[in-house]
């Protein structure tokens, strides 16, 4: 048994070491204070150009040159009065229905249009660029993969010092410190944006308080996507959760943004509601054609020429490759892809070859629509349940094969839920004359309001599927309560 000297020294003896290999220091671009980094501005700028590329992947560009272009100009505006102005900055408008703005490394910054949507003026779109600004500005992404860095090098350091941190409760302790350390940016981080935002407007003539309202906006919509998720049985997908309160109820962020008045001038008040409703009159709402049009739990792909229903109780996903279909529970999901066909083979010869599933037990073909398929129960390698029994099936549909995979957390077989599973399957179908209205994507259109008109009366003229009501009055700031005067400028959705 080794003396407890031993054990309070070891930290001592990894630190100085740690410290010796480690130590990289910059000055913050903002504060000039001296900060942990491990890499060179050109570092950090290369890591950007070369995963601006891999984000393009994942999110397609939105198809419209003029929007595009408005987003570039004002996020321009912005940078050139921000604390690295040296920099080329990249906005860029995804065709992505998530509520989302992120930046990378060296100026590369993101709107998604599921985001813009809920804008209502020029000035909430420059709080939200000019909030990822301060992002890059104040390199908090380079801080980030610094100290993540510094803390996998830690672990491999104090692996060889100290044999015991090689055991899982090692590994466990320097996984929780490594997430509770760099898990998001965190409310420092988030705040400091805010901050260099609010003063990016007030130096760009835009009025700081902007930063307010769009934070508003998000904590809005965080309230609706829990509502949501409480009804289907899930997670919440959270954008600016590091805000426990309202913002009009947060100290530190009122301070903070109040900092920004001391570069106020006498133009700093421009807001630009009508011109900037007019740029997104138009504007993809919800799914786009190019993923498919998900209405309740009808799926329609108008490129593809394919229609299918998922069970009506389960939470949908519709994903650029996939779509996932999960029961409330999480103890079933069925997953929907589809492959190019390249061999004039039959569905079940496409499992084995193409799917390499060994053995297919209970199978049989399958004719949804007339067309041709094939189903059987195989072993599957990898599920978010692991290695087990699941329920997979084919359909082919002009050149391409539509694949079907149902797991269940059940290890023995994919019971109980193997009817829904198949039923699925069974709807599968090419789209109908009446359907092909329904495979085409909502727009968001600028009216005028009339006298008297409500957001629970547009709600019932809206395509909206659900929640028609709540999601136009967050679309026009209107959440929870309140109805629009007469001639003022709002969206709705058709």
């Amino acid at each position: 048994m080794k003396p407890y000297g031993a054990i309070t020294r070891c930290p001592l003896i990894l630190l100085v070491v740690i410290t010796g290999l480690l130590s990289g220091c910059a000055a913050n671009p903002v504060t000039g204070d001296s900060d942990f980094v491990m890499m060179s501005e050109a570092d950090e700028i290369a890591m950007g150009r070369n995963a601006h590329p891999e984000v393009l992947k994942q999110y397609a560009v939105y198809d419209n040159q003029p929007l595009q272009d408005y987003i570039q100009e004002v996020g321009e505006k912005l940078a050139a009065n921000s604390h690295r102005s040296n920099l080329i900055y990249r906005f860029t408008l995804l065709d992505s229905v998530e509520v989302n703005a992120f930046a990378l490394p060296g100026g590369y910054i993101y709107i998604t249009r599921g985001l813009l949507a809920y804008l209502n003026s020029e000035a909430e779109l420059a709080a939200v660029l000019g909030h990822e600004i301060g992002h890059v500005t104040a390199r908090h992404s380079v801080r980030q993969i610094s100290a993540a860095r510094a803390a996998s090098i830690g672990y491999a350091i104090g692996s060889i010092f100290s044999p015991g941190l090689s055991t899982q409760l090692g590994q466990n302790v320097f996984n929780i410190l490594g997430n509770a350390w760099l898990s998001g940016y965190g409310r420092e981080h988030e705040l400091e944006a805010d901050r260099l935002g609010a003063e990016y407007l007030a130096r760009s003539g835009y009025d700081p308080q902007a930063m307010i309202g769009v934070i508003g906006v998000l904590k809005d919509q965080e309230e609706f996507e829990r509502q949501l998720a409480k009804e289907e049985g899930r997670d919440p997908h959270i954008y600016h959760g590091v805000f426990a309160s309202h913002p009009d109820n947060d100290a530190r962020l009122q301070e903070v943004v109040a900092s920004a008045e001391a570069f106020r001038t006498e133009e700093s008040t421009t807001v630009n509601r009508e011109p900037f409703l007019h740029m997104i009159d138009g504007l993809v709402f919800g799914n786009s054609e190019r993923d498919g049009i998900l209405r309740g739990n009808t799926f329609y792909h108008h490129d593809l020429g394919i229609a299918l229903t998922l069970p009506s109780e389960w939470h949908v996903d519709n994903l650029p490759d996939r779509i996932v279909a999960r029961i409330n529970s999480g103890d079933a999901l069925l997953q929907i892809s589809t492959e190019d066909l390249n061999k004039r083979i039959s569905p079940r010869e496409f499992m084995e070859e193409r799917l390499k599933l060994k053995e297919i037990g209970a199978g049989e073909e399958i004719h949804p629509d007339g067309l041709d398929g094939y189903t059987g129960i195989a072993q599957l390698r990898r599920t978010p349940f692991g290695s087990r029994k699941g329920r997979v099936s084919v359909v082919f549909f002009n050149d391409r094969a539509f694949i079907f995979v149902g797991a269940t957390k059940d290890k023995g077989s994919p019971e109980p839920e193997d009817e829904a599973f198949l039923a699925a399957v069974n709807s599968f179908h090419a789209l109908t004359a009446e359907e092909q209205i329904l495979a085409r994507a909502i727009r968001l259109k600028i009216v005028s309001a009339e006298s008297g008109m409500s957001f629970a009366e547009l709600a019932t003229q809206s395509r909206l599927h659900s929640h028609a009501e709540e999601q136009l009055r967050l679309l026009n700031h209107y959440y929870p309560g309140g109805e629009p005067e007469p001639g003022q400028l709002i969206k709705i959705v058709e």
